[in-house]
């Protein structure tokens, strides 16, 4: 219950005069707000091209209030669930974004912050309401294009610089799951449906909000528009393709002079120097990943080698992560690689190398030619020459793309090991 302050009036001053009880005159009871209700919200991110639609599924685990975010066959869990009466507040799993929102009955208001390069923010407003099981349209249409199979692709940002990719996408009815396979990196979990002639797709997995409309012309091709969060916007255009391919993502950045070594010294969290040539690395195989905890495709890459460094560590692997995050400062670069190494559980080291920007990175290491994304994997021997530099990750969203990048990495390392 809460309590309202209100005036005494005439019969509040006769009572304490009179010495009675001035019956409520000071405070009187009201019914405290209600909690958000628990169960599955379509919820909806406010872009200035239109609505970005995912699912947001409360639940009660024991005594705690958790959340999933639904994209697909995704499922995010969120674990940083903080409910206030009818405010609730969501940090997003090993970001530093977050949710909130006030609770109105079965509707959620609020907003998503999203952390951006240079420590801006960007605000997205958002409104929820649960029992809404659709994405974007609640009522199926009939005579539907079918936009399935695997699609060659182009995406062009606003100056003009194009980007190959490569789409893959299941229907059932009017209903498409699938992604995008990019040079960059994958564009994770995606969701939407088909209306007509009209393909719309979506997501928002705590910290890529992407929304995708394309009209299907009579040539069979795809056009259309994809847009970031509130102020990033691209052109693509597609057409159905079952051999349409990336190129090589180990051939996208190499070293300036063949042969030569791969040395780093940056900062632990502690701000203690960890160097390349420090005794733990010595004579080990090496993978160096540069990442940032801000970026989505690095954390599926964080999924997949804190397991893998617990295989292979006891039979000479090391592995360390480069982390070029959104803020300058040291401190608070630190606290959110810390997020990042928490969430994952990571065992391995990570290092603070610098901002989030591809130029910066690639001073920091000048014997790249360049540093072409977040993340790029490089494969060292036991004496510290580079083997191998993967450009990009392909996650789970990909299906068999990440089951074979998984087999090539595990083979790298056993030829790697093999060698005296």
């Amino acid at each position: 219950m809460r309590i309202v302050a209100t005036p005494c009036g005439r019969a509040g001053v006769l009572a304490l005069t009179l010495g009675f009880a001035p019956f409520h005159c000071n405070a009187v009871q009201a019914d405290a707000a209600p909690a958000p209700r628990m169960g599955l919200y379509r919820a909806v991110l406010v872009l200035p091209a239109g609505e970005l639609p995912f699912g947001l599924d409360l639940k009660r685990e024991g005594t705690r209030t958790v959340g999933y975010l639904v994209n697909g066959k995704e499922r995010v869990k969120l674990d940083e669930v903080t409910v206030s009466g009818p405010h609730i507040e969501i940090r997003m799993p090993g970001y530093e974004n977050r949710l909130s929102a006030d609770a109105s009955g079965d509707q959620l208001t609020g907003e998503v912050v999203l952390s951006k390069s240079g420590a801006k923010e960007q605000h997205i407003a958002l409104h929820a309401h649960k029992g809404r099981h659709y994405r974007f349209f609640e009522q199926p249409t009939g005579g539907n294009a079918d936009v399935s199979g695997r699609w060659s692709v182009q995406f062009t940002d606003d100056d003009g610089k194009p980007e190959a990719a490569v789409g893959e996408f299941s229907q059932t009815g009017d209903v498409v799951t699938g992604t995008f396979l990019a040079e960059t990196g994958d564009h994770r979990f995606l969701a939407g449906q088909v209306r007509g002639r009209e393909l719309y797709l979506s997501t928002f997995d705590g910290a890529h909000a992407f929304l995708y409309q394309a009209q299907l012309a009579a040539d069979g091709t795809l056009g259309g528009d994809y847009w970031s969060g509130t102020a990033y916007h691209e052109h693509w255009s597609g057409k159905h393709d079952a051999n349409a391919a990336l190129p090589d993502a180990y051939r996208l950045t190499s070293m300036r002079s063949a042969g030569q070594r791969f040395e780093f010294a940056f900062p632990d969290l502690d701000g203690r120097t960890v160097s390349s040539q420090d005794p733990p690395y010595r004579g080990k195989v090496m993978i160096v990943a540069l990442a940032g905890s801000w970026c989505p495709n690095c954390h599926d890459e964080a999924a997949f080698l804190e397991p893998l460094y617990r295989q292979y560590r006891a039979k000479g692997v090391e592995i360390v992560s480069l982390m070029f995050e959104h803020f300058g400062d040291f401190p608070r670069a630190a606290d959110a690689t810390l997020r990042f190494r928490k969430h994952y559980g990571i065992e391995y080291a990570t290092l603070i190398a610098g901002i989030s920007d591809k130029d910066d990175a690639g001073k920091k290491l000048p014997m790249l030619d360049h540093v072409y994304a977040f993340p790029t994997t490089i494969f060292l021997d036991r004496k510290g020459v580079v083997r191998k530099i993967h450009t990009g990750f392909s996650g789970p969203a990909t299906g068999e793309h990440y089951t074979q990048f998984v087999a090539e990495v595990k083979a790298t390392l056993d030829q790697l090991l093999s060698e005296s």
